[in-house]
């Protein structure tokens, strides 16, 4: 009788301590479930055995896809990365705001700030946890914002096939790694601003601040005041106001034309690169900031600094790396890939259905020296893709006028022997220079209208005038 009632108190004692597992396992899921983070833990086989339901989120992924299955069997991780999971097994190695890019079993690309723990029993691994936050959507809204102060442009958006441009891409990368100051030359319109963007992006600051400010916008005495920030007092209306160093402090500080500063705004930047502090105007104590310095610079340093418009200091400080940007006219394999993006662009945003560039306009940009760069040919596709209707193709009469007269197209000249054999055959003197002007006008019209075989509108987009106008030059020259 003893006996039994032992056993039922053995029996008791079992189906509590059961109960009481089950309240506790119970506890630890919904924990885990209400967290706002994402739990990943595997054993030491590599195969998951905590999954939490902010990081389904995280994932797109179901529960049933992932527990008990091995890490490798459901994610695919980039070639040049590993997973931090895999990396703690393997190696016993604890990691820390380590940023990871891989994709899911629908190949969706997922992005995560990772804690990696490997957990340890007897001195043996017997597991891993991964503590992540999901930056899926903060690195969308990087790529995609247009919001002042929000870098939108990667490594991806820069547009080049060229091999000069795929070596500029290559040495700024590599830019990414280091905190080191940047100096990015280019003439303007060659897009200083979308590698400097880029490279922020790149880098381990990439969710911190990035700040642009352009030192030409602004006179010197503001933009003193914007850089370093000013004390209440310090000036009548003073107030205790943070400047872009400040505010930048974490991340990256992108100063355009830096070359306008003057030289006494130079040295104190240059003071601040060097000791990594700044002092707010009418302030006494210096505050310590961790900030990326990217400079852009729109002509040769070594001119600029000949020129007093750069000091050798300051440029020796800056220039640790140095990326400079081709100009377009040294890259014209890369004008195709160019119109193709922004006549994309424009049809999207315009609801247009614009296929491309008429040979003639094709071969015209090829020729010309494009002195505003990138800039300039979207601003020319843009132009011809507000004035076109319903035509698919960019002719040269939709081009602006003022690029048209500008360029100097092949097709649109008389080549060199047919106008020495006009200057031969019409080599009376005694013919006023009105009537030689006419004479030359109309072999010129007729040139150009035998090469677009008499196409009058074709002919007319190349001499950059309307049909109308040519149609009154040739009845006026006697053109049949």
């Amino acid at each position: 009788m003893e006996l039994n009632k032992g056993n039922e108190v053995t029996v008791e004692n079992s189906k509590k301590n059961i109960q009481y597992l089950q309240y506790i396992n119970q506890m630890y899921k919904q924990i885990l479930d209400e967290v706002d983070v994402g739990i990943h833990a595997v054993d030491e086989t590599g195969k998951t055995i905590i999954y939490n339901k902010k990081m389904m989120q995280m994932e797109s992924m179901d529960i049933q896809d992932v527990l008990n299955k091995n890490l490798l069997d459901v994610f695919m991780f980039k070639d040049d990365q590993s997973s931090t999971l895999v990396q703690a097994l393997q190696e016993g190695k604890k990691t820390s705001n380590v940023k990871q890019t891989y994709f899911n079993n629908k190949s969706r690309e997922i992005t995560t700030i990772n804690n990696t723990i490997p957990i340890f029993q007897d001195g043996n691994i017997q597991g891993a946890v991964e503590i992540a936050n999901d930056v899926t959507k903060l690195e969308k809204l990087i790529k995609g914002s247009s919001s002042k102060g929000t870098p939108r442009f990667t490594f991806d958006s820069i547009i080049g096939c060229s091999r000069v441009m795929r070596d500029v891409i290559e040495g700024a990368k590599r830019a990414t790694r280091t905190s080191s100051y940047v100096l990015v030359v280019g003439e303007t319109g060659t897009g200083k601003e979308l590698f400097a963007q880029s490279i922020h992006n790149a880098s381990d600051r990439f969710s911190a601040p990035f700040i642009s400010q352009n030192c030409a916008a602004l006179p010197d005495n503001l933009i003193e005041s914007l850089l370093f920030g000013t004390k209440r007092g310090a000036f009548t209306g003073a107030v205790d106001t943070p400047g872009l160093f400040e505010q930048a402090n974490g991340g990256t500080l992108l100063l355009d034309e830096i070359n306008s500063l003057n030289m006494n705004l130079q040295a104190k930047l240059l003071r601040v690169l060097q000791e990594k502090t700044i002092r707010r105007i009418g302030d006494t104590k210096d505050t310590p900031v961790d900030v990326r310095v990217i400079a852009n610079i729109n002509e040769d340093p070594i001119d600029a600094i000949a020129n007093n418009h750069l000091r050798k200091d300051l440029y020796y400080r800056l220039g640790v790396v140095t990326i400079f940007i081709p100009p377009l006219r040294e890259r014209k394999e890369d004008i195709q890939l160019l119109v193709q993006h922004f006549i994309e662009k424009y049809n999207e945003r315009f609801q247009m259905n614009v296929k491309g560039l008429h040979e003639e306009v094709s071969q015209s940009f090829l020729e010309y020296d494009w002195h505003g760069n990138v800039r300039e040919l979207e601003h020319i596709i843009e132009a011809a893709m507000n004035i076109m209707m319903d035509e698919e193709v960019i002719m040269y009469a939709h081009l602006p006028f003022q690029y048209r007269s500008k360029m100097q197209i092949k097709e649109r000249m008389l080549p060199h022997s047919s106008v020495d054999t006009f200057i031969k055959e019409n080599s009376d003197v005694s013919i006023p220079l009105k009537d030689q002007i006419e004479l030359f006008e109309k072999t010129y019209i007729e040139h150009v209208l035998k090469k677009n075989d008499f196409n009058i509108s074709r002919t007319a987009g190349l001499l950059g005038l309307s049909r109308q106008s040519l149609q009154y030059r040739m009845k006026k020259l006697d053109i049949r």
